[in-house]
């Protein structure tokens, strides 16, 4: 494709969705075109650029009359782009499940049965609409400047125990995320409160000592990386695994009481308008098991039933109704309004 032509699409899509009034916040966009280009695949997707391109370029390799059309936003702002404002995607990728499973149950997605599926575990998919394709932890960052390698608390009990027994050296220098802006921090808060009384203790405590509430991962990572924050709670464990190859100064912390896992999953949206091509990823996507240099590249550890049994202190988020509880209006104001009581608070 010449650069004239890409000019010319970024232009008249910047354009369509201005004139549409659509509302949802793109924090990037990037074509990646194809020498000979047949279709456009249209992505919306809420893995960073840097993460999820290798894995375009390898599909691109395998398919390389497709061009990509590849735009990150957040995952409550991919939401609102296709439940609300019917933005015209062909795939929609996203790290909140619960979001994800409501746009499925809603009607949202079109069914599609993988070519692969017989190779999957049965929880990675739900209703034919929705479709794992990694597995991934929620973690603690710590950092190297406050703890050496090993003496981070390992469970949440001793957590609350350590910031309890030290608010000076760690107040203002704790971080989680706003979950009333990230949908991912949202579905990690409700899973942690359904798993175990520790959550609300634990939000009072980082509360008491003026947590630092932020929207996205790589930013606490920065912040524990640099020594700005002492650590940071229920990090995406890919991003932490991915940045810690490349960026000195913090390491990751499993807790060993439980760790819920995320299941990063793809749908294609009732209005999509290239299927051929959304199936054809699809299919990649959920076969990445087969690709350990994919998953070496992105940090993205692919579905793997086999890795989830081998440790039990691994939680595995399911599919289901039970997703969508805490996405009901009244329980989720009562949820936010519990949190806002136990993290914002004045500090002492």
């Amino acid at each position: 494709m010449r650069v004239t032509d890409f000019a010319l699409r970024l232009i008249a899509a910047v354009t369509l969705w201005s004139g549409a009034g659509h509302a949802f916040e793109v924090e990037d966009r990037q074509i990646y075109s194809a020498v000979a280009e047949t279709s456009v695949l249209r992505v919306i997707s809420t893995a960073d650029k840097a993460v999820f391109e290798p894995i375009i370029t390898a599909f691109q390799k395998a398919n390389p009359g497709i061009s990509i059309d590849y735009t990150i936003t957040g995952t409550t702002d991919l939401m609102q782009a296709i439940y609300e404002e019917g933005a015209v995607f062909d795939l929609a990728i996203s790290s909140a499940m619960d979001l994800q499973t409501k746009l499925a149950n809603d009607g949202f997605a079109q069914s599609y049965l993988p070519t692969n599926a017989a190779s999957l575990p049965d929880w990675a998919i739900w209703r034919d609409q929705l479709f794992a394709f990694t597995q991934e932890p929620a973690v603690m960052v710590v950092s190297n400047t406050f703890f050496k390698q090993g003496e981070a608390p390992q469970t949440r009990d001793a957590l609350i125990a350590l910031l309890r027994e030290n608010p000076d050296r760690f107040r203002g220098r704790i971080g989680t995320y706003d979950v009333r802006r990230s949908g991912f921090g949202y579905l990690m808060a409700t899973q942690d409160s359904r798993t175990s009384e520790t959550f609300w203790r634990l939000m009072e405590v980082m509360g008491r000592l003026d947590a630092q509430l932020y929207c996205c991962s790589g930013d606490m990572i920065a912040d524990v990386a640099s020594g700005k924050l002492a650590l940071a709670y229920n990090v995406l464990g890919s991003y932490a695994a991915s940045e810690q190859a490349k960026t000195e100064g913090f390491h990751i912390v499993e807790l060993t009481d439980f760790v819920n896992v995320m299941l990063r999953t793809v749908l294609i949206p009732a209005n999509a308008e290239n299927v051929k091509d959304a199936r054809v990823m699809v299919d990649f996507l959920t076969g990445l098991r087969a690709r350990p240099d994919l998953a070496d590249k992105t940090g993205l550890p692919p579905v793997d039933a086999g890795a989830l049994q081998n440790n039990p202190a691994l939680r595995p988020i399911r599919f289901g109704p039970g997703l969508l509880v805490f996405l009901d209006q009244l329980k989720e104001s009562k949820f936010l309004r519990s949190w806002e009581n136990s993290i914002l608070q004045e500090t002492p």
